[in-house]
This record gives structure tokens, sequence and C-alpha cells, in this order.
């Protein structure tokens, strides 16, 4: 459909061009525009290019009150509609600019498919309907591992809806058929730190419409929620039955802990210690020495994790914490203080190690555990299941930053043994905390690791934070594909946008919840998606099954009756924390 030609008052060259729009016709922000040129000797060579911007304007006017005389039929003018066209394609690869007055084709079917590079895509993920309504997708070869990995997703908590488009990313993976005979061996680790919403992935969503539904039918995905899941949530405090420490959903769920014995033969001491700031104070030398010392020293006591250390048994985290520091502040027997704290270690610097360990006793004494009993379903694993959630929202930070460092560090290892056959999708929250941008900690190696090299070994890194600007540069950098949502003004000016066109950095301050900026290797301008209503609940209250809810709400306490929203078909489920609104569409938008 031609809707104008190109236009000789600006300059084109083979990367923008301008088009002056019709009379009749419009072009707004995301069309896909084509325009053909006959070179000598080559042919027809076709410039596809996606709108980054559109200004109308009186051709005529000299003077801002010159509209009214304009408007009253006293001054003669005209008014004309410019698009700016940032080119995408070239087809063949003969890079010479548009000529002005050729006419330029708002693309559609296989036109928009090669100019966005569709057609060279194997393997495709739809990741949302564009402003056209039709599906966008991403290669799988850039999420994968074939080509790229890791994926980098950042904007305003509660606006943005990162949470929300990870999940419906690894939907599609999973249910799109992209990933062929590779399905059955990919998996899905997911940590939740806000709230018990990703406890109920397993259940249909009450609030899903038939117009929601059809959104997931153009994209060629079923309206489903994952089939595969298991999840994990830290015993109940207190409870000295092992029980997870849930509300709204008592069934289903295994409570995780680690046992004392295999703190001390797994070495897990520095994963106490995962503070960027720890990693400037020299007690961090007395950390890997306790370390080695516990793993040497320790033997199991009993069938359930506790441990005894010279005759001393310890079933608790403060029963362990007080071996430890008697033992590093022994002034009756040097030689054994030293075997502890090390040959030269000050005395200021134990106490600054004890201090530390002191204040971890609270926070870690749930999941370090000598006196439960053993149970075969408490180990965090996603052998069993497609998608594993582990719930962190009921632990403090510190605790939350010791489970992210102890179960990747794990699956990083058994990934490394088992070689790269299968997938493991690894999506974790508030990036910026486990890998901020300065300083060093265990958790931060682990994660550096595993995005730079993590593509070999099949682990696949899902990112989510408010600020890019705030998370380690390599792991940002090392991210094939790169999503924005809603941003804060002064973080969208930062360099780690540079990616979007200055217009799309306007637009990501004014993006509204569901509208997210997917950037891959392929393609160079970003693409503007509207993602799909959850089919998955997304809490208690959006669950179909009636006596799903009626044996969670038995013992949920007060997350069983939360309150439904006024509208049952406008809010897109808030993941990030607060009220993320999105209202229905209007009647020239696509349904979402």
């Amino acid at each position: 459909m031609e809707v104008g030609k190109v236009a000789g008052t600006a300059d084109s060259t083979p990367l923008k061009f301008h088009v002056a729009v019709a009379d009749g016709a419009y072009l707004q922000l995301d069309d896909v525009v084509t325009c053909t040129r006959d070179v000598p000797g080559v042919g027809k060579v076709v410039t596809s290019g996606i709108v980054t911007d559109v200004i109308s304007r009186h051709e005529g006017a000299s003077f801002g009150s010159d509209v009214f005389l304009i408007a009253d039929g006293v001054m003669p003018a005209q008014v004309q509609e410019v698009a700016e066209v940032t080119t995408t394609r070239v087809d063949p690869e003969l890079f010479v600019p548009p000529r002005p007055g050729s006419a330029a084709h708002r693309a559609s079917g296989e036109v928009r498919d090669r100019a966005l590079y569709f057609d060279q895509m194997d393997a495709k993920v739809p990741v949302g309907l564009g402003r056209d309504g039709q599906p966008v997708f991403l290669n799988l070869e850039f999420l994968d591992g074939t080509r790229g990995a890791h994926v980098s997703i950042s904007g305003i908590s509660g606006v943005a809806t990162k949470t929300s488009f990870a999940l419906f990313l690894l939907h599609s993976v999973f249910t799109s058929g992209a990933l062929g005979g590779r399905q059955t061996n990919a998996k899905a680790l997911i940590f939740s730190v806000k709230g018990e919403d990703l406890l109920f992935l397993d259940q249909p969503n009450s609030k899903l419409t038939d117009t929601h539904a059809s959104v997931y039918s153009r994209l060629g995905l079923a309206a489903a929620p994952f089939a595969s899941t298991g999840f994990f949530s830290p015993p109940a405090p207190g409870d000295l039955t092992g029980r997870p420490n849930v509300k709204g959903r008592t069934s289903g769920v295994n409570a995780f802990w680690w046992t004392l014995d295999e703190f001390c033969q797994r070495e897990l001491m520095r994963y106490v210690f995962t503070d960027v700031e720890d990693e400037k104070n020299q007690y961090t030398m007395v950390v890997h020495q306790v370390a080695a010392r516990l793993k040497a020293d320790a033997v199991a006591a009993g069938n359930d994790g506790a441990v005894s250390i010279d005759g001393r048994h310890a079933r608790t985290w403060p029963e362990l914490i007080d071996i430890v520091c008697d033992k590093l502040t022994d002034d009756t027997n040097e030689v054994e203080r030293r075997r502890w704290a090390g040959p030269v270690t000050g005395i200021g610097t134990i106490n600054a190690f004890i201090r530390r360990l002191r204040s971890s006793e609270r926070h870690l004494t749930p999941i370090l555990r000598g006196d439960l009993p053993a149970a075969g379903n408490r180990q965090i694993s996603t052998s069993n299941q497609q998608v594993t959630v582990v719930d962190l929202h009921a632990l403090h930070d510190r605790a939350q930053r010791f489970v992210v460092g102890v179960v990747l560090a794990a699956e990083t290892e058994r990934k490394e043994a088992a070689g790269a056959g299968g997938l493991l999708f690894t999506m974790l929250d508030e990036l910026n905390k486990y890998a901020p941008r300065d300083g060093s900690s265990p958790i931060k190696e682990v994660l550096l690791d595993i995005a730079e090299r993590g593509r070999s070994l099949g682990i696949i890194l899902i990112g989510a934070q408010q600020t890019a600007s705030e998370v380690e540069r390599r792991i940002v950098s090392n991210s094939s594909i790169k999503v924005v949502g809603r941003l804060d003004p002064a973080e969208a000016g930062r360099p780690e946008y540079g990616f979007l066109p200055a217009s799309q950095r306007g637009r990501a301050t004014l993006a509204k919840p569901g509208t997210m900026f997917v950037s891959q290797p392929e393609i160079p301008v970003p693409l503007a998606v509207e993602f799909p209503f959850p089919a998955w609940a997304t809490r208690l209250s959006e669950v179909v099954d009636p006596t799903f809810s009626n044996s969670a709400s038995a013992g949920g306490g007060d997350a069983a009756a939360q309150p439904a929203a006024a509208d049952p078909f406008s809010l897109l489920p808030d993941l990030d924390g607060d009220d993320g609104a999105i209202a229905e569409p209007g009647p020239d938008e696509p349904p979402f």
C-alpha cells in the first residue's frame, strides 16, 4: 500500500530517509516502510526501514500566529506530514540512498517479514504483537547460545512489567515449538523475590478472556499455564516438621534448606559473606580459612544434618556459629586458634569476621538446619520438572543472596558435568543487587561466569533490573537480547540505552504497562511489542479451580482473601511489586 513518496526536502542516506505522507494516508511510529530504486547494472534495490519519528507542519507559515490566519483561510498554506525512516534492511546489499519522489509503501505479509529479517530466522520465538497487530519474533539462535545468549530487561518497578514479560518469553520458548527436539531437556529456574505471585504458574487465570486468548492464537501459542512446574520455599520459622513458609498455596510446595553437614562439606561459608563490601575487608581471609577447617574437622552427627566438631554438637546455625567463634577466640590454645584464623591474622580482623558472622544468625537460621527430619525433596533441583520456582520473598536480603549464590553455583557445576546437551534458562530479578557495577562478591563471580561462558554450558541468564546502569557492564554487554519497558527519564539518558534511537528513548519514559522495546542483533532498530495477558494465575484470587482455592485457603491466612480488581479484565498482573494497570485497548488498537 503506497503511503507517500521519499521527500526531497531532507537528505536521504542509505541508513535514514524521510517520507512525505500522501493526503488520506498516515504513518505512525513503528510502521515498516519499503521503497524501491532501479540501479543501472544491478536492478531493483529495496530499502526497508521502521518509522522512528513523524512530524506535521504547515508549509508556507513563518510565524506561530500564522496558524490562525491559515485556519481562517486568509493565508494559503498546506499541511504536510513527514516520517523519518531508519533503515533495517537493503536487499540486495547495495547501500545507495532512496531517490526523492520514489513511492513508499507500508510493508505487510512477506514484505514485512523480509524487512525485519523474520524470513531468515530458522527458529522463531514470538514475543508479542507489533503496532500493526502482526507477530514480532526473536531469533532463537541469539537466545539459546547458538550465536548469542542472555536477556537483559530494564524498567521501572511495577510499571515496566519486567517479570510478566520474562515469564511470557519463557512460555513462548517452551510452547512455540522453536526448540524442536531440545524441548525435553530445556528447563527454567526462576527466583521469586516479590510475594507469592509465582507460586500459581501451573494454574489457569480466571481473568483470561476470549479476547486475550485470541492474541495467543495470533502468535501461534496456546493460552495455557505452565504444564510442568515445581515450587520451593524456605521452612516456616519455629516449625520442626519442615513445613514450607507459604500462605496462599499450601499444597505442591516443597520446603528447602541446607543441612549443617552440607554447609561444612561444600564450603558454603563464602556465600554467607556475599555483600560487595565484604570483599573490601581483610576478614575474607578468615572466611576461606574457617571454611577449610569446617570441611576438615566437622563430622556428621546423626541423620538430620547435625555436625560434631571436637566433641561439640551443633544442630542449629547459632550453635555452629558459637563453635566457630570459640575456636577463633580461644586464648588458651594458640595453636588451635591459628589453625582456624590463619597464622598471621590479627585480633582486629578476627573480631570483624565474628561480628559479621554473628549478624547472619537471625537471617540464615531458617535455611541452615540440623534439627529437621531428613527429606528427599528438600534440595532445589531442576531435574524433575521444566519450570522450577524458588520463592525467596520471606527471606532477608542476606539470606536471599545466600540461596541465589549456592543454587546458581550448584547448577553451573551440574551443567559442567552434564555438558551442554540441555538448556537452563535462569530468571533473576533485581540483578543490580546480585551483580552491582562496582565491587566483587561470590555471587557476582558466578553471574559473570554465566554471562561470559554460560552459552557454551547451555545456561541462559534472563536478568531483570530497574536500572541497567547499576549492573555489571560485562553482564549487560554479553546479553544478545535487550528489552526495555517504562524508564525513568534520568535513566533513559544513560549510555547503557544507546541501542535505543532518540525517539524510542523518549517513548520509553511514556510506555504503558505491557509495551516493551526489544533489541536483537539482526535488526538494527528495536521493535516495539505488546505481549498478551498472562494465561496463568498470578495470585490466589485468579485461580480457576475452586477446589485448589479452598485447599489453599485452609492454611492461607490473609492471602486467601485478596480483593479482586474492580474491572477483572483491566489489569496486567503486577509481578514487580506495585500497581501496574493496563487499560483495555481502544477501537483502533490491537486487543491486549
